[in-house]
């Protein structure tokens, strides 16, 4: 942006403001000489991003400063303070990206004092170097201190899932076995019933018929998991094949009965198989063919929950391997829903649908129609985690979880996480993306949970994410852009400087 004139830099004036009052004037002559003053329109006079050129000091005028978030540009500041600086004023901290962090534009015509960043580095450094010392070892101490615990809180994290989903699958695991132990006993009297059927002296026919029954069997009980029948149902059904059995002289006829019905078979199916014997003329064949059957029906059932336990732990697994995006790259395209999914998939008995037993009620209000996102998965489902992970403890392990999907706009798609809990106080919500800060007790929190969501959902996704808080009702509201900045591929010169290493 262009001057409207610059002037000759004098050193009172510069004594006037605040940032310079105590400087010696030796020191104001050294800054008169590397800088100047100019007049500025109003407009815009430093964006955002840009490389950070120079280092601005309003004399007068009035700025109004704003950050970029959520695609839409927020504003922080707003003063016409004399002596307010804006600009690179990080420039003498080495190792510091040399960008301008924020925007500033101009309501009126407003003259400044402008430097050179390299000789505003070069001032501060010569100085202050005691100064500038102490704030490298600030921020890049504090830096490296955030790299470390924010790893320590992804491990946490993954130590908090990982014990949920151990206890998932020990389940279906404990499960399997007990069946396989089952199955094994079962297949020893089926062999016992056989022999049975052979000295009731079935005739060939009958016994093909036979054996064709024990085939619908099997078919039946795959079925009769689709027909759940209720307790009442149950308990009738139990006690018509009881009698029936009772009737017919079958020992055992009450153990039999709960067999059948769990099968959803009837009494016409057992008149089926008593046709089949009414040319053998002793009790002993009929009670041989139901024991056979029921022993069929049995080892049906066992493999079936052999079945169910292993298509439990591969959804199990796929949906930890969708957690940790294992089959996918850093950066990709990706249904939120699907996000949400596993995640929660790996909180395990923790969350259940309403009616479920669970200690924490989920409730889900989920927008199907919302596009894929171009963005890096694995870190959202690191947020997701956190967010619902506090959300947890909040409620003391019991109560409502409400996530909800929805449009924010034509480029953006909100997620909301909410609870039932006591809420966040007022004088520390506007505390908690702070590096550090917890309310846990000490030696439990580290305090970046929700900073790196907020770098996640802000720096690393261009998104924002806010929180509102009374009692009962707490909610974090994600809102992220349909595409991510992609990540920067390296450039061959930097590829081969890697690889030299």
């Amino acid at each position: 942006m262009g001057a409207q004139g610059e002037e000759e830099c004098v050193r009172d004036e510069l004594r006037t403001l605040f940032l310079f009052e105590d400087l010696s004037d030796p020191q104001l002559d050294i800054l008169c000489a590397a800088g100047h003053i100019e007049t500025f329109p109003a407009g815009p006079i430093v964006q955002e991003g840009e490389p950070a050129t120079c280092f601005y000091v309003m004399i007068d005028g009035e700025l109004i400063m704003s950050k970029r978030s959520g695609g839409v540009d927020i504003q922080t500041n707003r003063t016409s303070q004399r002596g307010v600086y804006f600009g690179a004023w990080s420039a003498y901290i080495p190792g510091e990206e040399q960008a301008y962090q924020a925007s500033v534009r101009l309501t009126r015509p407003a003259r400044c004092f402008v430097l050179d960043s390299n000789k505003f580095a070069d001032f501060m450094r010569t100085q202050f170097p005691m100064a500038v010392h102490l704030l490298e070892g600030h921020l890049v101490g504090g830096r490296r201190q955030t790299q470390i615990i924010g790893q320590r809180e992804k491990l946490l994290a993954l130590g908090t899932i990982t014990a949920g989903l151990t206890h998932q699958l020990n389940n279906p695991a404990a499960a399997t076995a007990r069946a396989v132990a089952d199955l094994r006993e079962g297949v020893g009297h089926m062999r016992h019933k056989l022999a049975m059927v052979a000295e009731a002296k079935f005739t060939p026919e009958a016994l093909r018929v036979l054996v064709n029954i024990q085939d619908e069997v099997a078919e039946q009980v795959a079925k009769s998991r689709d027909h759940e029948l209720t307790a009442l149902e149950t308990s009738d059904r139990e006690d018509q094949i009881g009698e029936w059995l009772e009737d017919h002289g079958i020992v055992g006829a009450w153990d039999y009965a709960p067999t059948f019905v769990e099968a959803g078979l009837d009494t016409d199916w057992l008149e089926r198989v008593s046709a089949l014997v009414d040319d053998v003329d002793n009790t002993a064949s009929l009670q041989g063919a139901i024991g056979w059957l029921k022993y069929t029906i049995d080892n049906e059932l066992r493999m079936n929950e052999i079945a169910e336990a292993s298509k439990r732990i591969s959804a199990l697994l796929a949906g930890a391997k969708q957690y940790s995006q294992m089959d996918r790259g850093s950066y990709g395209s990706v249904d939120v829903h699907e996000l949400l999914r596993s995640t929660l998939m790996m909180f395990g008995d923790k969350i259940g649908m309403e009616g479920k037993g669970k200690p924490v009620t989920l409730v889900k209000e989920m927008d199907k129609t919302l596009p894929e996102l171009q963005c890096y998965p694995g870190d959202l489902n690191q947020v997701w985690t956190n967010i619902i992970e506090n959300a947890i403890q909040a409620m003391g392990g019991q109560g409502t979880l409400t996530i909800r999907t929805s449009r924010e706009n034509d480029e953006m798609i909100r997620v909301e996480i909410c609870d039932d809990g006591p809420g966040i106080p007022e004088e520390i919500i506007g505390r908690i993306f702070t590096p550090f800060f917890t309310t846990k007790p000490f030696g439990e929190g580290t305090g970046l949970g929700l900073d790196l969501a907020w770098r996640i959902i802000v720096e690393k996704h261009g998104g924002n994410i806010a929180v509102s808080s009374e009692p009962g009702d707490t909610r974090f509201i994600v809102c992220l852009p349909l595409v991510a900045p992609a990540p920067i591929a390296p450039t061959p010169g930097e590829l081969s400087a890697a690889g030299t290493e």
